[in-house]
């Protein structure tokens, strides 16, 4: 049994350039296996709709930023994109994953941990939001990995008005991993393939070359197994809700392939192409490595304006 705690009030905010006042509220949902927190940012607006905003893979924060060992990475581009909803008159609902920043203590052992827990936890978010009776309609928004979650916990539940693909992969994890590997040499391509093959069809794999070990060791097999299995394009194709499909067209992670691949699944859905927009929802006109590590690690770097025009356009359609 799920259920959400507030806490008190942290954050009331002023941007006297915009004029826009914001509340935010610390917020925990309560799982069997320990405490997913989060954070609700609520505009000075009478019953709002909201959206549920979903982080991508890895160790990525509530507000868009990684900490994985000594390295970090902050760009705050969820928290950017929050805050910008909010000036637009749109509430907003972050969390950090289970395991993850303030979420640490309701991860699983990597051995135990699915890809549908992380489904599991957004439906939760979503059944707390339409208890609430302060918001109009309630929206769900996944950024690249987060697309995949957000879609399945949208799958059938009423709750939901509209869903957001963000930088969402057109295709199944396997395939992109197996793009991601296309400069390697043939052999360790071929290695690659043939284990992708055998989780794809529920075995693990005991003999994993060293070189892959990282990517295939056998405590993260069942968790690639569950992902495998989660075909982004049948999943979106079953929608039956609004969609809105957007992808920056200066992405080096997700390519504006992946997006017209779901546009494909989905007909009805809107597709929106920002110019010069990357992976962290920054303006950056390079794909230049360097360039768009600049981005990455700029805290302070507002997200693309024209990426909030387009998602607000959608709510208040």
């Amino acid at each position: 049994m799920k259920r959400l705690i507030r806490k008190s009030l942290l954050f009331v905010g002023l941007l006297p350039i915009v004029g826009w006042a914001a509340t935010e509220q610390a917020v925990s949902l309560e799982t069997s296996t320990g405490t997913i927190n989060g954070k609700l940012l609520m505009p000075d607006a009478e019953c709002p709709p909201v959206v549920l905003l979903i982080a991508g893979s890895g160790p990525t924060d509530m507000d868009g930023n990684t900490q994985s060992g000594a390295v970090s990475i902050k760009n705050n581009s969820l928290k950017f994109l929050a805050e910008g909803l909010a000036r637009r008159g749109i509430a907003s609902l972050r969390y950090d994953k289970r395991g993850i920043a303030s979420s640490a203590a309701a991860g699983k052992d990597e051995s135990s941990l699915r890809f549908d827990d992380y489904v599991t936890d957004a439906e939760g978010w979503i059944a707390w939001l339409s208890g609430e009776k302060c918001f109009s309609d309630i929206y769900v928004l996944g950024h690249s990995e987060g697309s995949l979650i957000g879609m399945l916990a949208c799958t059938d539940n009423r709750s939901v008005k509209g869903f957001v693909s963000l930088a969402g992969a057109g295709r199944p994890a396997y395939a992109i991993i197996e793009e991601q590997l296309s400069g390697q040499p043939s052999e360790i391509r071929a290695l690659a393939k043939s284990i992708n093959d055998s989780l794809r069809k529920g075995t693990t794999v005991s003999n994993v070359p060293m070189m892959l070990m990282a990517l295939y060791r056998p405590s993260v097999q069942p968790y690639l197994i569950s992902w495998f299995k989660h075909d982004p394009g049948a999943i979106i194709s079953n929608l039956r809700l609004p969609v809105l499909i957007v992808q920056g067209d200066r992405d080096i992670q997700v390519s504006v392939h992946d997006a017209e691949l779901l546009k494909s699944s989905q007909p009805q859905a809107r597709l929106q192409i920002i110019k010069d927009m990357n992976h962290v929802l920054k303006t950056c006109e390079s794909t230049d490595a360097a360039a768009q590590q600049a981005t990455y690690t700029r805290p302070d770097l507002p997200v693309s304006e024209q990426l909030i025009t387009v998602i607000e356009k959608f709510i208040k359609q």
